[in-house]
């Protein structure tokens, strides 16, 4: 006799529209704290068809519950199901729905929780109240939910109250007092333990400082200060992430850069795969033990806020093709599989959205959708889950290139450097060099003592100017500079900065001016540690410093491929540069770069 389901349907109404909710609602590890479900270890098999099982257990007392994770479905902010089919205990299978629509200025949210018992102890369980009960937590899960997109809380769920070791408060508040009294505190570390003392489990695995940037409406740079001293301060603690390039998942965690392994091996997705900075290495953190322990586990292992850069998962039979209501935005997409196989990279620009066409292991676009929808088919021999995912997954992972071409980063973790004789790739950097002109005649004009202290004021000038644009000063060379920015529109503001402000600078220190050389460039660089700090090296590091000898004082030289990228040709637009060409020594063909006079950055 087939056992019979029984289900039950809320309706909730919010005031605020589909594209605000659903970031809660659909967020189902969060949901699921917030409910006080307890964690579960996690499992994937990969089986011999291709295909990947995900499995899970909790431990409750001497009994061990498991169950197999169906991947959870969406579409994103219109709804989601999610399944688990149990493989002991009182339940055969949960499944729980959620769909969400406009409702005039509002939304409303259908939710839908569906439970087929197993045997007599799963019937006794639903007859004693079970949905009256889950009905209660939903309403004060979703008051919360309101109370949050009112403004009333900073966070739709506070965590429950942890049991903190003895002391733990007294030695939070003094921590806030150490971080405040360094360069490097902004006001935000009373914020930053209040955050590690009441957010949920869930938010505390992995902090990342540009989502709570995000949150707090703060400049990401004092955040990410804030919390690289809270780790000196014994508040946080580093990890890093080596992240899957396509499921996007930390596959292996490290404590240190010199434990960083060269490469890792994802088992969902089946692939090895090698690490860059600017792609899939990430720096989190985490509360240390002695202020707020957080144990291992998962709350839900799927769930479309964990993926957040994926638009649609749907699963479909062999031979199945469907078409769904989506309102996707035109851009660069990735095709799909959750389990191993084939992807595709698609620029979707007009027309309708391209057919997502699974055969097999490959997946190919196919012919445009009507407008408004998706069409998803499945022409292999087995189930499939297909996946349309965006290409800015990283919007919120700070990357390693970014956080080591800090000064703060340098400047307090300056023990942070790779293994000797490790090298690691970084996709791109820009790079600047100065150096002072005519300095060597200063020296024997002014004498070395008066000469020594006018450089070294001129360093300190510098290091200012390149932290403030969020750089790094990677080391100096005799009255040289070397700099480094993860972001080319950075790079490309200090240096006017240093050339705009330098009058100041010769202000301050009188005498004898002092003018400035600088040459900027970007590409693909390796990082190493000499000299017992990270360093970098290659062509774009030798192409940036020859630019810097084209410069002929107080202007900045700047390369052909820096001033191509968009947010750098943006900054340049309106300057009426012209083009220069010219042969640098050891580069075998011409190289173009570009020249800001004095008076073009004065206009600035």
């Amino acid at each position: 006799m087939t056992a019979k389901a029984e289900s039950c349907v809320w309706v909730w109404r919010f005031d605020h529209p589909p594209d605000k909710v659903w970031p809660i609602l659909s967020d189902t590890a969060r949901w699921n704290e917030a409910a006080e479900l307890p964690k579960h270890q996690t499992s994937d098999v990969l089986q011999d068809d291709g295909s990947v099982h995900y499995f899970a257990a909790l431990k409750i007392g001497p009994f061990t519950l498991r169950w197999r994770e169906v991947p959870i479905e969406w579409v994103s902010e219109q709804r989601f199901r999610h399944c688990r089919q149990f493989l002991n205990g009182p339940f055969i299978s949960l499944c729980a729905s959620l769909e969400i629509v406009p409702d005039g200025d509002g939304s409303r949210v259908d939710y839908t929780l569906e439970v087929v018992p197993a045997n007599l102890l799963g019937r006794l369980i639903l007859l004693s109240g079970f949905m009256a009960r889950t009905e209660k937590t939903f309403a004060r899960l979703t008051d919360s939910v309101r109370r949050h997109l009112a403004g009333v809380t900073e966070l739709p769920f506070e965590g429950k109250p942890a049991a903190l070791p003895a002391g733990a408060h007294r030695r939070i508040a003094a921590m806030v007092e150490a971080i405040e009294q360094t360069p490097y505190g902004h006001g935000l570390a009373k914020r930053l333990a209040e955050h590690i003392l009441k957010a949920q489990e869930t938010d505390l695995l992995r902090i990342r400082p540009l989502a709570l940037a995000k949150l707090w409406a703060a400049e990401d740079r004092l955040v990410i200060e804030c919390c690289l001293q809270a780790v000196r301060a014994g508040l946080l603690e580093m990890t890093w992430d080596i992240l899957c390039p396509r499921c996007k998942g930390a596959k292996q965690t490290v404590a240190g850069l010199d434990q960083l392994p060269t490469g890792a091996h994802c088992g969902s997705c089946n692939i090895d795969y090698d690490r860059d900075f600017s792609k899939n290495v990430e720096l989190t953190f985490r509360p240390t033990p002695s202020v707020r322990p957080v144990e291992a586990g998962e709350f839900c292992l799927f769930g479309p806020m964990t993926t957040p850069h994926v638009k649609v998962q749907q699963t479909l039979s062999p031979g199945q093709s469907v078409d769904i209501e989506a309102a996707l935005e035109r851009g660069d997409y990735r095709l799909r599989l959750l389990d191993p196989g084939g992807e595709t990279d698609i620029a979707w620009s007009v027309g309708g959205f391209p057919e997502v066409i699974a055969d097999g292991d490959t997946v190919v676009a196919g012919p445009p959708a009507p407008a408004g929808r998706v069409r998803l088919t499945n022409r292999g021999p087995r189930a499939m889950t297909l996946i349309i995912e965006t290409r800015a997954w990283a919007s919120d992972a700070l990357t390693a290139d970014r956080v080591t071409a800090l000064q703060s980063f340098r400047d307090l973790f300056s023990d942070a450097v790779l293994r000797p004789g490790d090298e690691v790739g970084i996709a791109n950097v820009t790079l600047m060099f100065t150096d002072l002109k005519n300095s060597t005649e200063m020296y024997s004009r002014i004498g070395d003592a008066d000469a020594f202290h006018r450089v070294r004021e001129h360093f300190s000038y510098l290091a200012n100017e390149v932290r403030e644009h969020n750089g790094a000063v990677v080391k100096t060379i005799g009255d040289a500079v070397m700099a480094a920015f993860a972001d080319p529109a950075d790079g490309m503001r200090a240096g006017i900065a240093i050339q705009h402000n330098v009058a100041q600078l010769n202000e301050e220190v009188g005498g004898e001016e002092l003018v400035i050389k600088i040459g900027l460039h970007s590409g693909h660089c390796i990082a190493v540690t000499l000299n017992d700090r990270l360093d970098y090296f290659g062509s774009t590091v030798n192409l940036c410093a020859r630019l810097q000898g084209e410069s002929r004082g107080t202007d900045i030289v700047v390369s052909g491929t820096l001033a191509d990228d968009p947010a750098v040709a943006d900054l340049l637009r309106d300057m009426g540069l012209k083009e220069e060409v010219a042969l640098i020594r050891g580069v075998p063909d011409p190289v173009r770069f570009y020249r800001l006079t004095r008076k073009v950055i004065d206009a600035t």
